[in-house]
């Protein structure tokens, strides 16, 4: 509810928003609520809410810490007090990861929503939740006068941005300082400088930091820009300029493809950031994607919190990272983090951030990219190696604070990984996915927030760079898994916003060990109702290039062969599973004990109950295979299973379900706990044997194996089902829930067999279809901006004569 107009909510309101302090002696860091495994440990408690409990607040010590070497002694100086009350403008899991932070420090947290959203985990978790608008962001997250306005209801005092949305919008920022409201991240100034790609290459430059040779003007007449493109030679990268998070960006390996590249840009851009402006730059055939987690205070300070590597991506975006990035010298390391100290120092800026660079594999130079004024979805690695918790620092800075540490009082200590958990089809070009969360099953995590490491931390020698790490990876580190996610299993991952469902973070003494765990992770995270990439992260964290940190931005297609097996046959074992679980599931449940209900598996005859399944894999070319189940008295049964292989009798098998997902069962002697999970065709959907998403679908999770089987539809089925879905070689349909942003072509018109015919967004993401057959449009069944389902006819060619014969 909103919060009333009591004394107390007006005297939040008027508290004021920055302290500017003196500057404080960098060499006496400010202490944080930082807690240290050893027993000489200073605790502190959650910093008060108020001046008045500030002027007398004390932490409770057990003595001060001293870090040795070159750390800096942390010691109690005087803080400006944190925010009462804080508005998360955000969602997902980026939302619910400030709320913990805000919760850990005693601060009142605001959550906003849109009306998809309201029963989100966000908004359960804040304090206060106002709904802002309907789902499309543009109607709710994007609305800056409509967060201000809850931030005046609500008496919240500063605003997070979290990322994405208006994270990096400089009007934000203005307009919330117009209004007495502190924004949470840096001055508009510094995103106006570093939001324009363009103009932060000439800031670079002039700050002597290497950029990458390009067009980073204003002149955004398409032929120039070809021009431009041409003179720089392919190929080239399109890039938005005010742009992030891979959107707005497009390689180009020749002439011919520029426009049409350009175009697509240019409109993504234009949704996602409301500015269509790009530059164009030389593309570095086998570059590295290595960024540096800065951090700096309104009093001049500022630091770097060492490197991460994020080079394997798709679609221009981060799939894993990892800290630090392998294979860097210490010289190179240094460089790296004092060329982005330099950067960030440039542009006067406060708070977190994130300075990209482009490595060249081939020559070992780095480039200047960009900088994201904003804290990164993969801060959690950082957080990991250096055992800080990056959001209660924005909130130190934030509330006029100096930075916590001093550079060289920050650790390094073993390595990290984090895996995004995305709702998207790898084997279907990556393409993002909707549905309900029907199943969801994760590994435990072990911290909600990364453990101090700086008992193991290593000083560096006197005579090295301040930027100058020492990499401690020999200290046995306990292993940690943390878990950060925005939603629940029953949860609805929607078509207007990212598919990233969480991420997951594993922390270990070196790499080795880190990849080891996020394998382990892995292998116990489990979805169904959408199509997610686990199967292929897990596949990625295999991969012996992988292993060995033969990373580059272009992984995934330069080892797709080895990413993207064929798929292999299922084993009878899972097929059995399977059968039995249907045939246990479909037997009337006995309420009373008689023998009719005992006797469940005979007919009136006496004969046994036989049964067969008919199951296919999910390809609708597959071979079909079959489970014949027969019941024998005392519970047991006889499977035979039959694949394209051979078949395999599996003889008195027990077998029943202890839940409504998992099958106990005894195969050949072994004991199997099987969870098996049912995914129901879409309703209103007519059967088809060409969509095997328009039939029951079944998940088996066998150990770390994961089985996808269709049950087809009986025939009477598929005759009531027509041929409503259409099944022409020219069938066009839409192959996610999308919303449709442009139809090119109308009844009548003659296409080209690979004609762009329809553009779809989901998902924040466009994907172009292009007409499968040379011919003359027959049917289009959608319009611009109508949200089509999964499954549905857009464009119906009629192939040529010619073509057929």
């Amino acid at each position: 509810m909103p919060l009333s107009n009591t004394s107390r909510s007006i005297a939040n309101r008027a508290l004021p928003r920055i302290h500017r302090l003196r500057k404080l002696a960098h060499s006496t860091p400010t202490a944080l609520q930082h807690r240290q495994l050893s027993s000489s440990s200073t605790q502190w408690e959650p910093l008060p809410s108020s001046s008045a409990q500030f002027a007398s607040f004390r932490p409770h010590t057990r003595g001060l810490a001293t870090l040795t070497g070159s750390f800096a002694t942390a010691q109690p100086s005087t803080h400006s007090p944190l925010f009462d009350k804080i508005l998360i403008a955000n969602r997902g899991e980026i939302a619910c990861r400030v709320i913990r932070t805000a919760k850990k420090l005693g601060i009142k947290t605001v959550a906003v929503y849109s009306d998809v959203d309201a029963s989100s985990l966000h908004v359960q978790l804040a304090d206060e939740a106002y709904c802002i608008g309907p789902a499309p962001s543009s109607e709710s997250y994007l609305r800056i006068d409509k967060i201000i306005d809850v931030c005046r209801r609500s008496g919240a005092q500063a605003v997070h941005p979290g990322y994405g949305f208006l994270s990096e919008n400089a009007e934000f920022a203005e307009r919330l300082a117009g209004e007495g409201i502190v924004f949470i991240g840096p001055p508009a100034s510094a995103i106006v400088s570093m939001g324009s790609k363009s103009a932060s290459k000439n800031i670079m430059s002039a700050a002597n930091v290497p950029v990458v040779p390009g067009y980073h003007g204003s002149n955004q007449d398409p032929d120039f820009l070809q021009q431009e493109a041409s003179r720089i030679a392919y190929p080239v990268l399109i890039k938005a300029v005010h742009g992030g998070g891979g959107k707005g960006m497009r390689i180009v390996h020749s002439a011919s493809e520029f426009h049409d590249a350009l175009e697509s840009a240019q409109r993504e851009a234009r949704k996602s950031f409301g500015n269509a402006d790009v530059l164009v730059e030389k593309y570095i055939q086998r570059p590295r994607h290595v960024e540096v987690q800065v951090f700096a205070d309104q009093l001049g300070g500022c630091v770097s919190l060492w490197e991460r590597d994020c080079s394997v991506q798709r679609r221009n975006q981060k799939i894993i990272e990892e800290a630090p990035a392998p294979g860097l010298s210490s010289e190179l390391r240094a460089d790296l983090s004092a060329k982005a100290v330099a950067a960030a120092r440039a542009v006067d800026y406060v708070g977190a951030g994130t300075v990209e660079f482009i490595f060249d594999n081939d020559t070992e130079k780095f480039y200047f990219m960009e900088m994201n004024t904003r804290l990164q979805v993969e801060h959690p690695v950082t957080e990991m190696i250096t055992g800080l918790d990056l959001v209660e620092w924005q909130l130190q800075v934030a509330a006029g604070n100096a930075l916590p540490l001093d550079q060289s009082a920050i650790p390094l200590v073993g390595h990290a990984f984090e895996a995004r958990i995305y709702a998207e089809n790898p084997r279907n070009n990556f393409l993002p996915d909707s549905g309900q969360l029907l199943y969801l099953s994760t590994p435990t995590p072990t911290h909600t927030f990364a453990p101090s490491v700086s008992g193991y931390a290593q000083a560096a020698p006197s005579c090295s760079s301040e930027f100058t790490p020492v990499v401690n990876t020999s200290v046995a580190l306990e292993p940690v898994v943390r878990l950060e996610q925005g939603f629940e299993q029953g949860a609805q991952i929607g078509v207007f916003y990212d598919p990233m469902i969480a991420k997951l973070v594993v922390h270990g003494r070196d790499r080795t060990e880190a990849l080891r765990m996020l394998r382990g992770a892995l292998e116990e995270y489990r979805v169904v109702g959408v199509a997610t990439n686990i199967e292929f992260l897990r596949t990625l964290a295999g991969n012996d290039a992988f292993i060995r940190a033969e990373v580059e931005t272009g992984f995934i297609p330069k080892h797709f062969e080895e990413l993207f097996p064929p798929i292999p046959e299922p084993s009878h074992e899972a097929l059995a599973q399977a059968a039995l679980y249907v045939v246990l599931r479909d037997q009337p449940a006995a309420a009373l004990s008689t023998p009719w209900s005992t006797l469940a598996s005979r007919r009136f005859g006496g004969d046994l109950c036989e049964r067969i399944v008919a199951i296919q894999s999910e390809g609708t070319s597959a071979s079909p295979m079959s489970a014949h189940v027969k019941s024998l008295p005392g519970g047991l049964f006889d499977v035979t299973t039959r694949t394209a292989s051979g078949e395999h009798t599996f003889h008195g098998v027990a077998a029943h379900l202890t839940s409504p997902t998992t099958v106990t069962s005894t195969l050949d002697g072994v004991r199997l706990r099987t969870t098996v999970v049912s995914q129901p065709p879409p309703p209103g959907v007519p059967a088809s044997v060409s969509a095997p998403n328009m039939a029951e679908r079944l998940h088996v999770f066998d150990g770390a194996h994961r089985t996808s089987l269709v049950l087809p539809p009986p025939s009477w089925l598929l005759s009531l089902g027509g041929d409503v879905l259409g099944v022409g070689k020219g069938a066009l349909r839409a192959p996610m829930p999308s919303v449709v942003v442009e139809v090119r072509v109308k009844v009548g018109d003659r296409v080209e067999a690979g004609q762009p015919v329809v553009v779809l967004e989901s998902m924040k993401t466009e994907t172009v279809l292009r007409a499968p057959v040379a011919g003359v449009v027959r049917a289009v069944g959608c319009a611009k901006g109508e949200m089509v389902e999964e499954g549905r006819e857009l464009v119906d060619v009629e192939e040529d004569a010619e073509a057929k014969a």
